[in-house]
C-alpha cells in the first residue's frame, strides 16, 4: 500500500489512496445515527427485562406477604384452641413411686384423656423391661379398637407404644419420663406437648382395612365378612 504526501493529503493530515480518503460528514452523521439507534433498542430491551423483573418481584412478594398472612392465621387459631381447650395431661408419678403396674394404670389415665368419640375401645399392656446403660426402659403397647355388634372382635387395632424411662441416678422424687409413638412411626411424642388427634388412629384402622380387602380380593384372605 502506497502513502502519497503533500499533494494527496487534506489539510496537514494523509489518508490512504486505497481507503478512499477521510470519511465525510454525511458518513459520520449516518453513524451517529446508526449508534443512536442501536442506543435506543438496547435501552428499549433492557427496560422490557427490568420491567419483567419487576412483575415477577411483585409476584413474589406477594406469594411471601400471603405465606405469611397464612401462618399468622394458623398461630392465632391454634392459640385460641389452645386457651378455650388446653391440652389435657395427667401428674405422673416419681421414680420412687413407680411399679410396672403403676405405670400402666398411669398410661390408662393419661389416654382417657384424649379426645376419642365413644365408639372407640382401647387396652393396655405391659411388654417388656429394657435394662440399658444408665436407665430403664418400660415398653406399654395401648391398642385401640372399634368394635361393633356384627363383629365385637374387631378384625384390626391401633397401637401406640408407650415408653417410661426410669433413670439410675435421678432422686426418688424425679418425676418419670414418658413418651410415646404411633404404630410405624418414628415421631416421638410427648404427654401434654402436642394435641391428641383421633384421625391418628383412623388413618391406621383405614390403612389397615384397605390393605386386608386388597388381600382378600386377591384370595389370599378369606372372607371376613363370612367369618364374623
Amino acid at each position: 500500500m502506497v502513502v502519497v504526501m503533500s499533494s494527496h493529503f487534506s489539510g496537514s493530515r494523509g489518508y490512504c489512496v486505497g481507503c478512499g480518503g477521510p470519511p465525510t460528514w454525511r458518513q459520520k452523521k449516518m453513524n451517529v445515527t446508526k449508534n443512536v439507534k442501536s442506543q435506543k433498542t438496547t435501552d428499549v430491551a433492557f427496560a422490557r427485562e427490568m420491567k419483567k423483573l419487576t412483575i415477577q418481584d411483585d409476584s413474589d412478594v406477594t406469594e411471601v406477604a400471603l405465606a405469611l398472612a397464612e401462618d399468622a392465621i394458623a398461630a392465632a387459631v391454634k392459640f385460641v384452641e389452645e386457651e378455650e381447650n388446653p391440652i389435657k395431661n395427667i401428674k405422673w408419678i416419681t421414680h420412687g413411686e413407680f411399679t410396672a403396674e403403676r405405670g400402666r394404670r398411669q398410661i390408662d389415665k393419661f389416654v382417657s384423656t384424649w379426645d376419642c368419640q365413644s365408639h372407640w375401645v382401647c387396652y393396655t399392656e405391659f411388654v417388656e423391661r429394657k435394662d440399658l446403660i444408665h436407665s430403664f426402659h418400660y415398653i406399654y403397647c395401648v391398642r385401640w379398637s372399634i368394635p361393633t355388634a356384627r363383629r365385637p372382635m374387631a378384625r384390626v387395632s391401633a397401637a401406640v407404644y408407650f415408653t417410661i424411662k426410669i433413670n439410675k441416678g435421678k432422686p426418688p422424687d424425679a418425676p418419670i419420663d414418658v413418651s410415646y409413638t404411633l404404630e410405624d412411626q418414628s415421631l416421638v411424642q410427648r404427654p401434654g406437648m402436642i394435641r391428641f388427634r383421633e384421625k391418628w388412629l383412623r388413618d391406621i384402622i383405614e390403612t389397615k382395612n384397605d390393605l386386608l380387602e386388597i388381600l382378600a380380593s386377591n384370595s389370599l384372605l378369606p372372607d371376613f365378612n363370612q367369618m364374623f
